[in-house]
């Protein structure tokens, strides 16, 4: 018996032509609608897949379902979080402990700007443009992420993501990725990234300092 599906599309949240006219209803609902849902079904896939895989004992195919699993729970996760990072805000920009944190990592928040937008506009093929907290040296970094899940460093948590594939901008601004870039930082919502930022910032991986756990006497 097959298990119950194990994830949903979230709620987007908002009314398709909320983020108009910086990004047209008919693109928002074929990337919320069709492209998003397709990976949830994905991912739902390749863990039933996974699943029945362990009740044989046959892991002839687990190679393919792990990439199936990476690649569609990224896409999964990244589109989540996009909807959120592009929810209508007030339009104000960052302040705060993310502004601080901006300023530390990069010198200046204009020049944050520019690396990531630098990241987005030079993805080869389909990918995303990404603020992380990398939770080792306690700092933010800019990642660019190859597909859903390549080019990351382990362990650093997203904050702030810009879809890169042609789906999220092609119907409007065709191939012009200056444009659409443009677009997505007057409808970044920072008061999200700052609640990110607050909710991972102390999060420790465990690997400096101290001692290996040991249980000898």
């Amino acid at each position: 018996m097959k298990p119950a599906p194990h994830f949903e599309l979230p709620p987007l949240g908002y009314a398709y032509n909320a983020l108009e006219p910086r990004l047209s209803a008919e693109i928002l609902e074929l990337h919320y609608s069709k492209h998003h849902k397709a990976y949830v079904d994905g991912l739902n896939k390749a863990l039933t897949a996974l699943a029945e895989a362990r009740e044989k004992g046959d892991f002839g195919k687990v190679n393919q379902l792990e990439k199936d699993l990476a690649f569609n729970y990224s896409g999964h996760v990244l589109h989540s979080l996009f909807w959120r990072n592009l929810e209508p805000g007030d339009g104000a920009g960052p302040s705060g402990a993310l502004e601080k944190g901006l300023k530390a990592a990069f010198g200046s928040v204009d020049a944050f700007r520019k690396q990531f937008s630098a990241a987005g506009q030079s993805v080869q093929g389909s990918g995303w443009a990404a603020l992380v907290f990398e939770p080792t040296r306690q700092t933010l970094l800019v990642e660019q992420i190859h597909d859903h899940q390549d080019r990351t460093a382990v362990g650093s948590l997203p904050l702030l993501v810009m879809d890169m594939w042609e789906h999220a901008y092609y119907l409007q601004y065709r191939n012009k990725k200056d444009q659409w870039i443009g677009a997505f930082w007057e409808l970044v919502n920072w008061a999200d990234v700052a609640r990110r930022l607050e909710r991972v910032s102390g999060t420790d991986l465990g690997l400096t300092g101290g001692q290996p756990h040991s249980d000898a006497a």
